[in-house]
């Protein structure tokens, strides 16, 4: 058992940070201190204890990244009831399924999206409220939560007749084995499964940051990685609430222009982004810089070649706000490319790798000065054990398994799923397969069920050859399958670098064509691939921005 106890270390937060801003909208421009945030958290209490929330009782979360989103997630919490965030790209029905499936009591739910919910198909939920100010927006028949919604000033004074103080922020003991949140993923297949992680869970991440000293009181962070997804809660809004950090909260991915705006205002300390972020600014700002003549030739003259990149790496940080002491990678694997370069100019970049059903964490190497080069950081030997699936583990890939602090209790209401990927001794199949260095350090070749057995039984990870065929010239994102015994490419075509270079639509195919044969000399004779499809629209993603490949096998 982890010794942190997540309900107390935000209850010091609160009173420790009290005067210091804890969380701001970007496009609202609204501040919550410590103390204010608390005096929220304290409304809602009042709130819980009238609707006879009870430890084991689900409140259910969703919406965009915003102050009342944090604070109902950390009220729900600190409260001992047990928290359902869900993704707010989840469809109309999958939104109903996962209420009635987690028999959720109380629903916070952004304006938008609760327009899309028809409330008689609500099993469980007596009564939901608005994310803008927490104001009632329906409840069932004799709940009576509405009016004591509209008088929580009144409620409020008349429990704090003097005030709120310090003092006053005290949470009831809630203990590490209590389940924490239900978090429902994306899903592989289509279809969502709700992960039962508790406080202890939580902790582990939480503790191990605390002592890496990723953040510090004052820190600045900009959040914009969705907070229902496990990476972006625990990393952009967690573990940075845990030291005293101010975060800056953005209500979606932004587009490149609003996030360098962003990022020059904030300036934020740490970054946490999925690679696509990075790699858009190499492709589009980077590496054409590169290649233009003078700099060509002059990367090749030792000593200079050092110079420009100093100079390159000075305006990247810039860009990002100049005050980054650490860029964390994860979600995804990060182009080869994309990663070399950015550790060649010295580039504050490390990779991190986990799963909603770690909470997230699994490996990383915080000091990105150790961090080794296409690898996923090394397993946190102190919370957690992993063991790869093969004989020879440091050579032989195999699935990649983990027991330990962070990981899940099982799959909600869902035995034969928890089953499949949990041991009765506690090791959890996590679906991908790599290889381990010695020191603990991890490598990830492929999912475990994107992997193609080649003619001769040999294995091919697509994922690797994706990230080859992504270097070329206007492949913007592309996909490796298996069609009749062959591998075929699906290429969604640069458009706007060929607008920019002036190449009309009729010549694109042509150009992606003549691709294949460049990027078969770049791999194994197994993993030649036999032809190409271009794809006219962006391949359809999961909210953390993975291709969801199942769409495409056919």
């Amino acid at each position: 058992m982890v010794q942190l106890n997540l309900v107390k270390c935000y209850e010091q937060a609160f009173r420790e940070h009290r005067e210091m801003t804890a969380l701001s909208d970007y496009f609202k421009k609204e501040d919550f201190s410590y103390y204010e945030m608390a005096k929220e958290i304290a409304k809602l209490h009042l709130l819980f204890e009238k609707a006879g929330i009870q430890p084991d009782d689900k409140i259910a979360l969703m919406g965009r990244n915003n102050p009342r989103w944090c604070i109902a997630y950390v009220a729900t919490i600190t409260y001992g009831a047990i928290l359902v965030p869900i993704l707010q790209d989840f469809n109309a029905n999958d939104v109903i399924n996962i209420l009635n499936h987690s028999e959720s009591r109380l629903l916070f739910v952004g304006d938008q999206h609760w327009d899309i919910i028809e409330e008689d198909r609500l099993d469980t939920v007596e009564a939901a409220f608005s994310l803008t100010d927490y104001h009632n927006v329906w409840e069932r028949e004799g709940t009576e939560l509405k009016d004591f919604m509209a008088d929580m000033t009144k409620h409020y004074r008349e429990r704090y007749k003097d005030g709120f103080r310090k003092e006053d922020i005290s949470y009831k003991e809630v203990p590490n084995e209590h389940i924490a949140l239900i978090n429902y993923t994306s899903g592989t297949t289509g279809s969502s499964k709700g992960v039962v992680l508790t406080h202890n869970n939580l902790a582990s991440n939480v503790e191990f940051a605390i002592k890496e000293k990723i953040f510090f009181a004052g820190s600045r962070t900009l959040a914009f990685l969705p907070l229902a997804h496990a990476y972006g809660c625990m990393f952009d809004f967690l573990t940075p609430l845990a030291h005293g950090s101010h975060i800056t909260l953005l209500g979606k991915m932004p587009t490149p222009k609003i996030l360098v705006e962003a990022m020059a205002e904030v300036k934020p300390h740490v970054i946490c982004c999925v690679p696509m972020v990075l790699e858009k600014v190499y492709r589009k700002q980077i590496a054409p810089m590169l290649e233009k003549g003078a700099l060509k030739y002059a990367l090749r003259i030792p000593l200079l070649d050092t110079a420009i990149y100093s100079v390159i790496r000075n305006k990247l940080l810039t860009a990002f706000g100049g005050e980054v002491n650490l860029f964390i990678v994860g979600g995804a694997a990060i182009n080869p490319e994309t990663e070399e370069f950015l550790m060649k100019i010295k580039f504050p970049l490390t990779v991190g790798y986990g799963m909603t059903e770690c909470a997230p964490l699994i490996s990383a190497t915080i000091d990105w000065t150790q961090f080794k080069a296409g690898s996923i950081g090394k397993y946190l030997k102190e919370y957690c054990e992993v063991k790869i699936d093969s004989q020879d583990p440091h050579n032989t890939p195999g699935e990649i398994m983990v027991r330990g602090e962070q990981v899940m209790s099982g799959y909600y209401k869902n035995e034969e799923a928890t089953t499949a990927v949990l041991s009765e001794d506690g090791w959890l199949r996590t679906g991908d397969i790599g290889t381990m260095d010695p020191d603990g350090t991890l490598y990830i070749k492929g999912r475990c069920k994107t992997m193609i057995l080649g003619p001769s039984g040999q294995n091919i990870y697509p994922e690797e050859i994706e990230s080859k065929l992504n270097t070329l010239y206007l492949v913007s994102e592309s996909l490796i399958v298996e069609r009749d015994g062959r591998l075929v490419a699906l290429v969604y075509p640069d458009y706007n670098q060929a607008k920019v270079d002036g190449i009309a639509d009729d010549k694109i195919e042509e150009i992606l064509k003549a691709n294949l044969a460049e990027l078969n000399t770049m791999v194994a004779n197994y993993e030649k691939v036999a032809s190409l499809i271009v794809y006219p629209t962006e391949f359809e993603k999961t909210p953390k921005k993975s291709i969801k490949r199942y769409l495409y096998k056919i």
